[in-house]
């Protein structure tokens, strides 16, 4: 794969990454609703995409291409390179390593907190009423939550899946064919994802407009596999 393809291909996960957020629960830590009520504006959105095009676009020129991947290369040797010389020594190397080793201890710690916080606010979902134990009707009611949760994830294919989303993306995205995204057919990609899922126009995807977003997604994929079985 040469340098543009891996360029585009980043850009194409984070595409689809985004557009599968719009399709699935609104109140995620790193996904566009961010005050977490359930809904997406449109404002939430564009700030979203601000943000993942900023990530990209390392030499902040305002295209994603093959410069942005040379750029970040470029960045990744220079925090290296602290002393800033041109070259890393092995003072440097091992520098590093004691900073990432750090770094994962931190997010191990905070890790383990977040855990403990999820096993008390899992089981609190789970008591509905409050009673302090959990009852069988209260035990299904969660496990047909949980079945629906995970079709939801079969459905986006985690990372590859948000690369081929984002692929189909890229090939409406790139407007004027020069193997380049601007700031402007990023945005303009995305608000054609947005305006599929807000169905009544007003400018938020509400939480059934997403769920009607997942089964018209779902519908669409079910499609493509009958599609290449047949073919």
């Amino acid at each position: 794969m040469n340098k543009i393809a891996l360029s585009l291909s980043a850009a194409a996960l984070v595409l689809g990454g985004a557009a599968a957020a719009l399709a699935q629960h609104g109140g995620s830590r790193h996904g566009p609703d961010a005050d977490r009520d359930g809904n997406v504006t449109r404002a939430e959105m564009t700030a979203h995409a601000g943000t993942m095009f900023a990530r990209l676009d390392a030499n902040g020129d305002g295209r994603l291409d093959a410069a942005d991947r040379e750029a970040r290369k470029a960045q990744r040797f220079a925090r290296l390179d602290t002393d800033g010389d041109g070259e890393v020594t092995q003072a440097e190397m091992d520098a590093h390593r004691a900073e990432r080793r750090a770094k994962m201890a931190e997010r191990r710690a905070e890790r383990a907190e977040k855990r403990e916080e999820r096993r008390t606010e899992r089981f609190a979902r789970l008591d509905t009423d409050g009673s302090g134990g959990v009852s069988q009707a209260e035990m299904q009611a969660a496990r047909e939550a949980r079945s629906e949760a995970r079709g939801e994830r079969r459905m986006s294919h985690g990372r590859r899946g948000g690369r081929m989303m984002g692929m189909a993306m890229l090939r409406g995205a790139d407007a004027d064919g020069d193997k380049a995204i601007t700031r402007a057919e990023f945005d303009a990609a995305l608000e054609r994802r947005f305006a599929r899922s807000d169905a009544d126009g007003d400018g938020t995807i509400t939480a059934a407009e997403r769920q009607a977003a997942r089964e018209a997604m779902r519908e669409r994929m079910k499609e493509r596999r009958a599609a290449r079985q047949s073919g």
